[in-house]
């Protein structure tokens, strides 16, 4: 991949070995994706840090985790759609859908954030997204009681979009502009698990 600065010098910085189309990619969208990586990557440290603590915006101080709150009960118990109703419900609250929602919103934000592993992001990140679609299920018009969804879009929703963010953040490499992408991408470890990356 060859970044271009201006319009007469380029610097060659092999990323890995891409085929046309993609070969290329300009210091002003290499920045505008790393902006795009770590503005996405603060939604994901947010939410974990408000469901953890309490911020008071969607979570109040007294449903914090820290302070005995489920971080998954409020969302997966008010389910009232869709083909997996019941399961959200049976698992709403549990002390491992906690942990693992936590973890993983923790996890997708830090390494959006640093740029790092974007791949593993990419792939957790769109899971967690497709699941939370799932349970709202936007394709329904009416609950299972018979009232209107609210639904804006049956298909396209803000669930989605944040995935398909995801996708193209891990397959631009945009961890490597204003992020540790670079130095991770020469690990040992990373060489030999290219998944890592």
């Amino acid at each position: 991949m060859t970044i271009h600065h201006g319009t007469h010098r380029s610097i060659e910085r092999p990323l890995e070995h891409a085929e046309m189309p993609g070969a290329m990619l300009t210091a002003t969208a290499a920045r505008a994706l790393a902006v795009l990586r770590i503005s996405t990557g603060l939604v994901f440290i947010w939410a974990f840090l408000d469901k953890a603590f309490g911020l008071g915006y969607a979570t109040p101080a007294e449903r914090a985790w820290i302070n005995g709150g489920s971080p998954t009960k409020g969302f997966l118990a008010n389910v009232e759609v869709g083909p997996f109703q019941s399961v959200a419900h049976s698992i709403a609250g549990t002390w491992w859908a906690n942990v693992l929602f936590m973890v993983g919103l923790a996890a997708i934000g830090v390494a959006l954030i640093a740029g790092i592993g974007l791949r593993l992001a990419a792939a957790s990140g769109t899971l967690m997204m497709a699941l939370m679609w799932l349970a709202e299920f936007p394709l329904a018009r009416f609950t299972a009681a018979g009232d209107p969804t609210g639904s804006t879009n049956p298909v396209v929703d803000y669930h989605l979009i944040y995935a398909v963010v995801l996708i193209a953040l891990a397959a631009a490499y945009a961890g490597h502009a204003w992020g540790l992408g670079r130095r991770w991408a020469r690990l040992p470890f990373v060489q030999r698990h290219r998944w890592m990356m």
